[in-house]
């Protein structure tokens, strides 16, 4: 017998799902909440995302695939803002999101919230609603905190954090690690945790021959080693180029990401390749679309993930998607999908020396099988995800409906 297909409301307050990754708040998130919501559309299910409005160039809704709707919500000025004051425009947002379903005339079978908050917004709204309410955090305040022995997330967070913890009504974790860090960190029932891992567009990032790569995006044929992601010190950008300034082969790094807001550390960083005299060796090339990305991928022999702190890693999956092994710490997902030898290398931390000696030995071998290390990450395919995200939905609705018969 088919199932009921469901109508989901996914929240994403304080990012626009179809921001570019790279950027100040856009990353992992916003490309997780894409695709899943696009291949749930392609499952038959009604999926609205709503996000803060922040561009007046933007209509108030609009289709993003087959049954994907993503709809901006006015709270507050309408332009771009950090996210904590994006707080104080919480209740205008779900007052503005209530006022909008009413007209429309929905009724939702669940929330799924992403990020503390969204899923402030979220716990109002399924209490109104008498729906159940799932939150995926994406990233810990407090994990964040002990790695940098400081208080780089507020106390704000960290309760509000504490507070959803409690009152939702399933999290879904990408790593056991994360699941782990929710119940020692934040005293989290197991039993409300479930574990699925973020996936990866295997259309999108694809293998492409490296020097046709390379000719495409006019880059040299010497061998590259690519970052890709947010340009703060959480991503452990330091520690790379210090392992770069430990290489004297003939070699490049290529930096993707960072926006108009992480100018001021791109200035720093590029100042500190300076210093180490590697800055003929270090490129960087700003935010790329997700489109764009996978010419990088396919042009680097080997992509490095030096941050002392991934949730997941997405990535991790992006690159092996693209035949590509990894260099990375034990975050995220690495410790899961690295085989050392065969799709990268897992060091014991993010120390230049340890990120220097993986380099070499993956920067200048000549046969990678870059098929294989595509078959792993073959195994994370969105619709893989997507199907146990949908098991889950139905499972807590099966749940909720029980306990009111």
């Amino acid at each position: 017998m088919a199932r009921k297909k469901l109508r989901i409301a996914l929240i994403s307050l304080h990012s626009c799902p179809l921001g570019q990754p790279g950027g100040r708040d856009t990353g992992g998130m916003n490309v997780y909440i894409c695709e899943l919501a696009r291949t749930l559309g392609r499952l038959g299910h009604q999926v609205d995302i709503y996000t803060r409005a922040h561009d007046p160039r933007d209509d108030v809704w609009e289709f993003l695939a087959p049954n994907v709707r993503l709809i901006h919500i006015q709270a507050g000025p309408v332009e771009d803002m950090g996210k904590l004051a994006q707080y104080e425009h919480l209740e205008s947002f779900v007052c503005g999101l209530e006022k909008f379903r009413k007209h429309e005339g929905i009724t939702y079978d669940l929330i799924h919230s992403h990020y503390w908050l969204s899923a402030r917004a979220g716990l109002v709204l399924s209490k109104h609603w008498n729906v159940p309410h799932l939150v995926m955090f994406h990233t810990l305040g407090k994990v964040k905190n002990r790695l940098m022995q400081a208080q780089v997330d507020p106390q704000l967070r960290l309760d509000a954090e504490q507070n959803i913890v409690q009152e939702t009504d399933l999290i879904i974790a990408s790593t056991q690690n994360e699941k782990e860090d929710l119940i020692s960190l934040y005293q989290a029932s197991a039993d409300k945790i479930r574990v699925i891992p973020c996936g990866v567009n295997t259309n999108l990032f694809s293998l492409a021959n490296r020097a046709e790569s390379e000719a495409v995006l006019g880059l040299s044929q010497v061998p590259k080693a690519l970052f890709v992601g947010r340009l703060e010190k959480l991503k452990g950008l330091d520690n790379l180029l210090r392992a770069v300034a430990l290489i004297d082969s003939d070699m490049e790094l290529m930096v993707v990401g960072g926006d108009e807001y992480s100018q001021g550390e791109r200035n720093r960083l590029e100042a500190l390749s300076g210093e180490l005299g590697i800055s003929d060796k270090v490129k960087f090339y700003g935010a790329v679309r997700q489109d764009m990305l996978a010419g990088y991928y396919n042009a680097a022999r080997v992509c490095v993930v030096p941050s002392y702190y991934e949730s997941f890693g997405m990535v991790i999956l992006e690159a092996m998607a693209c035949g590509t092994p990894v260099i990375s710490g034990r975050v995220g997902v690495a410790p899961d999908i690295i085989c050392p030898g065969v799709n990268g290398c897992l060091t014991p931390g993010n120390q230049p020396e340890q990120l220097a000696g993986c380099m070499k030995e993956w920067l200048y071998q000549k046969e990678i099988d870059r098929k294989a290390i595509r078959e792993i990450a073959g195994k994370y395919a969105w619709q893989s995800v997507s199907a146990q995200v949908e098991s889950v939905y139905y499972a807590i609705l099966s749940a909720k409906t029980a306990e009111i018969i």
